[in-house]
This record gives C-alpha cells, sequence and structure tokens, in this order.
C-alpha cells in the first residue's frame, strides 16, 4: 500500500483476518430505509448475518447485483473477507470511501479486535480528501476525545464540513453544537435551519428538537399545532421521547384534537420499550382507563416496572397497596415474565 495513505499502525493490523467491510454504506441504506417504515410495526432490529469463510468472485458479485460496487455487492452477500480486500484496493489508490470502510471496521471491531486509534487515522485521511461520512465521524472523536485527543475546534469545522456536503446526522450533530454553545431562544434560532435539513431528510431526533423550538417558541413563533406534527414525526420515526410527549399531549388534547385512544396507544409502545416514564404514565391510564378499559393487574404492573428503574409514585403506590392480595401477585408474576409476557 502506498504510505501516503496507510496509517504506521496499519502494517501490523493487516495480518490479522479481516472479515467485514462497507459498514458506513450500510448505515446510509439502514438510514434510509428506516424512514419508510411506520413505528406502529414495531419490528425487531435483527441480527447481522455470520460471517462466512468463502470467497466470491467478481463475475459472481455482478451477477448478484450489477449496479453495485463489488466490495459492496460482496458485503451483501456476507463475504466479508472479499469485500475488506477489495476496499482495501480501493483505499491503496487514494479511495476515501474505501478508507472510511477500513475506519469503520477498526471503529466496530467487525470481525476482528476494536482499535481505535487505527480507525481514528484512516477517518482523519479520508476526512481530508473531503468524504463526507469520514468527516463526520472524524468530528464525533475529536469533540468527545475518543481514541484521539480531544480538539473542539477541528471537530466543528469537520462537523461543518460533513454539515455542507449534505449529511444529515451532520446537520443535526451541528445544531446541537450551536445550543451548547449558545443555549436558549438565539442558539434555537441559529441551530433551526440545520434542524431543519436534517429532519426533512428523516432525523427523528431533530423532528424532535423542531418540536420543542414550536412548543416552547424557541427561535420561532410558539405554535402548538406545527409542535404537535413535529412531535408525531419524531415519535413515528421511533424515538421513544417523543412517543412518551405525543402520548401526553394527544391525552391533554394540545395542539389539536384530545385522542385517549391514540395516546393509550403511543404510550404502550414506548413503555414496552424499556421506557421507565411511559411506564409509569402507562400504570396511571390503566389505573384510571383513560383510553382504555380498566386494569388493575396491568396498572399494578407497570408501576412495579417503572419503580424498578427507579421511578416511584405515591399515587400508585397508594393504588397498588389498596389491591387484594390475589392481584398483586398476579400483577407480580406478570413483572416476572415481562417483557414476554
Amino acid at each position: 500500500m502506498k504510505d501516503r495513505w496507510r496509517p504506521a499502525s496499519m502494517n501490523l493490523a493487516l495480518n490479522l483476518a479481516l472479515h467485514t467491510a462497507v459498514a458506513v454504506f450500510l448505515a446510509v441504506v439502514a438510514h434510509a430505509a428506516a424512514k419508510e417504515k411506520p413505528v406502529e410495526e414495531n419490528r425487531p432490529t435483527l441480527p447481522a448475518p455470520a460471517p462466512k469463510p468463502a470467497r466470491l468472485s467478481l463475475s459472481e458479485i455482478a451477477a448478484f447485483d450489477p449496479r453495485a460496487d463489488y466490495a459492496y455487492g460482496a458485503f451483501q452477500r456476507g463475504y466479508y473477507l472479499t469485500a475488506f480486500e477489495l476496499a482495501l484496493k480501493r483505499a491503496d489508490a487514494g479511495d476515501s470511501a474505501a478508507q472510511t470502510l477500513i475506519a469503520e471496521i477498526y471503529d466496530k471491531g467487525l470481525g476482528i479486535p476494536r482499535d481505535g486509534k487505527e480507525a481514528a487515522a484512516w477517518y482523519g485521511i479520508a476526512a481530508k480528501d473531503g468524504n463526507a461520512q469520514a468527516q463526520f465521524a472524524y468530528a464525533m472523536k475529536l469533540l468527545t476525545g475518543r481514541d484521539v485527543a480531544k480538539d473542539v475546534k477541528q471537530g466543528r469545522l469537520y462537523m461543518e464540513k460533513a454539515a455542507d456536503a449534505g449529511l444529515a446526522a451532520a446537520q443535526f450533530n451541528l445544531g446541537q453544537l450551536m445550543l451548547s454553545e449558545k443555549p436558549g431562544a438565539a442558539g434555537f434560532q441559529e441551530a433551526l435551519p440545520h434542524f431543519r435539513a436534517a429532519a426533512e431528510a428523516g432525523v427523528p431526533d431533530a423532528d424532535y428538537a423542531l418540536a420543542q423550538a414550536y412548543g416552547d417558541g424557541l427561535g420561532v413563533e410558539k405554535d402548538d399545532v406545527q409542535a404537535r406534527l413535529w412531535m408525531a414525526k419524531a415519535a413515528r420515526g421511533g424515538l421513544r421521547v417523543a412517543q412518551v410527549e405525543l402520548g401526553i399531549w394527544l391525552a391533554n388534547g394540545r395542539g389539536g384534537a384530545k385522542d385517549e385512544k391514540a395516546a393509550f396507544s403511543w404510550m404502550s409502545l414506548a413503555a414496552q420499550s424499556g421506557n421507565a416514564i411511559a411506564q409509569n404514565r402507562l400504570a396511571k391510564m390503566l389505573a384510571l382507563g383513560i383510553g382504555t378499559a380498566p386494569d388493575n393487574v396491568e396498572a399494578a404492573k407497570w408501576h412495579m416496572l417503572a419503580r424498578r428503574q427507579g421511578l416511584d409514585d405515591q399515587w400508585l403506590n397508594t393504588f397498588v397497596a389498596k389491591l387484594d392480595d390475589a392481584d398483586r401477585e398476579k400483577a407480580l408474576e406478570a413483572v416476572k415474565r415481562w417483557p414476554s409476557g
């Protein structure tokens, strides 16, 4: 490999059996796919396929999908060693996308022991060559000091470059940086264009940021109707905190019509994910029959689950204490079975 592209520690690392590649491309594809999936489906994340030791010929890769580049096609088939070797050849020739893939392998420890410093070196090379994914990843390392010396100024610069290239995650994080530098309405006003761009690209956290801006009148005129629309979008994108808040807004009729059944559905979804606040609110809804028929046993179960996470509630403590022994025992058994039952 040409010395210009290879970090010094790479020579030793290349002796390891490297089996995985193209994780950055996968992340982009996964993000684009996530925008199209309604959160109501609540589908579990499938594990990555197990690494396959066999190699795949270029003709077989092309037959699989002639539109995809060979490295990505090999990864899609699960032939990670072939994919890495192809990416390595491209990285050696100065391909910043391939360099980013190699960085991702080291950063995630995909098929090899994790090597954060090696990952940072590759990200740095690709970032300097203008790869937006690498710029974002390298910026995060510089901002947090993970695997590299912390350098907020340089990290912000690379985050700006990635955001200017249209990377949605970078746009959102740049907005967050602006808020940290300038809290309050003035910071929100400066960050809003970046949040809006990220939201339009399908980043649920950005949807939630806009919901907060409109709901509290930060950087924009207060507008609960707009806030609820953005909150619903964030909730549909799978953001648990947004699902909880949307449930509360729907139950109270804030920003639109009151809808207790929909509120119960969103609160249930967030509670099932393990969110303690949602579990607490769901317990009260079940105890009082809000959006659903009253169910003392289920109410007690969700209260116990929330309390197990440290969220206590005196009203619910009293409610459970008044239940008969049989119902309390049923609730305890349900807690033991949760989340399977």
